[in-house]
């Protein structure tokens, strides 16, 4: 796939000053004039105010064109191959504006493993349509016998000569209703230890043998999935790295997952559940709560978490985002799972009654509610925050590993519920 691109003239020779008046330049030429004006005027709540999901996504291809969404990516792949230190200088140029990347799991776990294991083909084919939100991706990891203990997965992938064709069922796959591609590994040797015999490919997701099944969340929305495999077909131009090889690749996915998840900072998704403490402040004074010296202790303890957690996050950003993936990424993962609940917690406390009953009305939840509900997956998705902490312990820290009675026994020795 091939997708013409106008980068700015921005690369990494380029003095920062001369290139934030670059992207001053474009943002008044091509950022609608009502969206400048919202931004100016109330930040992110204003601009949604007068842009609409749709507005956004229709426009979305001017933003792409310039190489703005993945400016640390090659540019013949549509960013602008520039040093994570200039990147964070154009983003915060651009961060009053609330330009939100579209195809979060494209750019965060997709693509920088394609950049760090795939092919040049693989490359030139995929990552264009990652920037410009062509090809939505979605993970297929999990399953519903091996979670935290992925690595005993038992979706099969068999080859039938240029292909292969995958057999079996993966859980909590997010957002895979909307998905073109999935990130997938499968067992491919049944006959070597666990690790040994998976196998990583980018499965297309609209064809048959592909059924999407929704898993619907306790605040009544839906991003989750469990998807069924029965004789879905990949061709073998998609396996990246070599067959058997497939934890490896997997591990750099996975350490995108951890990233993107990590909040503040992280270049991902910066909080999933609820609302940040700036939020919390306006909601303490509107209750009355802002002169409880408990209150003021909670917010100024969890902002000061939250900066921390900010600049932890944006250096392994700058790694991710060349495709240098690592097992610290499970740092920020852990905090931000660990500061987002009890910050949403706070908020619920701050609601006091209200965040136990409310008012009928459109809205099924107050945001707080939702926020404070949402949370509570935090410490699961993207590896439990106790699988994480081992990965922390083992990995970054050099602590013997956990005892485990079949290392080196094959997949199919070992017993499984």
């Amino acid at each position: 796939m091939t997708t013409p691109f106008a980068p700015l003239p921005v690369t990494d020779d380029t003095d920062p000053a001369t290139a934030v008046e670059v992207v001053r330049d474009w943002v008044a030429t091509a950022v609608p004039e009502a969206w400048r004006v919202a931004a100016t005027r109330g930040g992110a709540a204003a601009i949604r105010a007068v842009r609409s999901r749709a507005d956004y996504e229709a426009w979305y291809p001017t933003f792409a064109a310039t190489g703005l969404v993945a400016p640390q990516w090659p540019r013949a792949y549509g960013g602008l191959g520039v040093s994570g230190r200039l990147a964070r200088v154009l983003e915060a140029e651009l961060a009053p504006y609330n330009l939100g990347r579209l195809n979060v799991l494209g750019l965060n776990l997709a693509g920088p493993t394609i950049l760090a294991f795939g092919t040049e083909a693989q490359q030139a084919r995929f990552l264009p349509g990652i920037v410009t939100n062509t090809e939505i991706w979605c993970q297929l990891f999990s399953e519903p016998g091996a979670g935290s203990d992925l690595a005993s997965l038992a979706t099969r992938a068999e080859r039938d000569g240029d292909e292969w064709v995958l057999t079996g069922q993966k859980v909590w796959s997010t957002w895979a209703h909307f998905a073109d591609f999935g990130m997938c590994i499968a067992r491919t040797d049944p006959t070597v230890p666990k690790r040994a015999g998976i196998t990583y490919f980018l499965l297309p997701m609209r064809q048959p043998g592909v059924e999407v099944r929704p898993l619907i969340q306790i605040t009544g929305e839906h991003d989750f999935n469990e998807v069924f495999l029965s004789g879905a077909r990949v061709p073998d131009a998609f396996r990246v790295g070599a067959e058997g090889d497939g934890w490896t690749v997997a591990n750099a996915t996975l350490s995108g997952e951890r990233q993107m998840v990590a909040g503040p900072g992280s270049g991902g998704v910066d909080r999933i559940g609820g609302a940040g403490v700036d939020a919390l402040v306006g909601l303490a004074r509107a209750r009355g709560r802002d002169r409880d010296p408990r209150v003021r202790e909670r917010l100024a303890e969890l902002w000061s978490l939250e900066q921390i957690r900010r600049r932890t996050n944006a250096r392994v950003r700058d790694n991710a985002r060349v495709g240098r993936l690592g097992p610290e990424s499970s740092i920020g993962k852990v905090t931000n799972a660990d500061v987002n609940v009890r910050t949403q917690e706070l908020a619920v406390d701050l609601l006091g009654a209200d965040a136990a009953a409310w008012p009928a009305g459109p809205d099924p939840l107050p945001r707080e509610v939702r926020g404070f509900l949402r949370s509570r997956a935090n410490r699961i998705e993207g590896g439990t925050s106790e699988v994480n902490r081992t990965i922390l312990g083992e990995r970054v820290l050099g602590l013997p590993r956990e005892p485990d009675p079949h290392h080196g026994a094959a997949w199919q020795d070992v017993p499984r519920s």
